[in-house]
């Protein structure tokens, strides 16, 4: 059995010493990934929405945080857990996990899913009503822009000719795991994943 070490993001401080003995205690102790959970935002509420954490809740950007734990570290595993796909930029994303595959020579394993703040989407001038269709088509662009020497794709969501992102990723391509327990995203996981993220109690 692997079990991973949720980084503490609300948590763990500022402090980059801390970060760094904390994720080489987690190596340490032989767990297999460290999990970096994501928000941009954080929202107060407001009516008839109440967010599962507040505006005073910190959280370490995602791709930056990984980067750096992939310097201080040197066999534990990466992930995203999850990254909120559909409100980021496609390319973008690829470019900066790419990025940290090479930094972290191969561990990283993205964790993606569709969240559940509609505010934060709109925050970030995103659409939440496309958010399952539009998370569909950014995992096949990602994986043709981490594995094709040159990308050419047209689709709903994406216009891309001829296009490439240098250096590519250690493993062509990185895995994709989907995150959350819905009827579409486990046939998300099953139809394009490699694995699944399941939010889930003992019963």
């Amino acid at each position: 059995m692997e079990i991973s070490a949720l980084y503490p993001t609300r948590d763990i401080g500022t402090d980059p010493a801390r970060i760094r003995d904390w994720a080489q205690a987690a190596e340490d102790l032989g767990f297999s990934h460290i999990e970096v959970p994501d928000h941009v935002f954080g929202a107060t509420a407001r009516d008839g929405w109440t967010p599962r954490y507040n505006e005073q809740d910190p959280f370490h950007e995602t791709f930056v945080t990984l980067g750096f734990l992939a310097a201080v570290t040197r066999t534990i595993r990466l992930t995203s857990g999850v990254l909120i796909l559909p409100q980021r930029q496609t390319g973008l994303v690829a470019k900066q996990a790419a990025e940290v595959d090479v930094l972290c020579e191969g561990r990283l394993r993205l964790g993606v899913g569709v969240g559940w703040n509609f505010v934060e989407y709109q925050a970030l001038g995103t659409d939440w009503k496309t958010r399952g269709a539009r998370q569909a088509e950014q995992i096949e662009v990602l994986k043709r822009l981490w594995t094709d020497d040159l990308v050419t794709f047209k689709g709903r969501f994406h216009d891309l000719y001829e296009v490439n992102i240098t250096p590519p990723p250690v493993q062509r391509p990185i895995p994709i795991w989907f995150g959350g327990d819905s009827e579409p995203v486990i046939r998300r996981a099953a139809r394009y994943g490699d694995g699944w993220m399941p939010i889930l109690t003992p019963d």
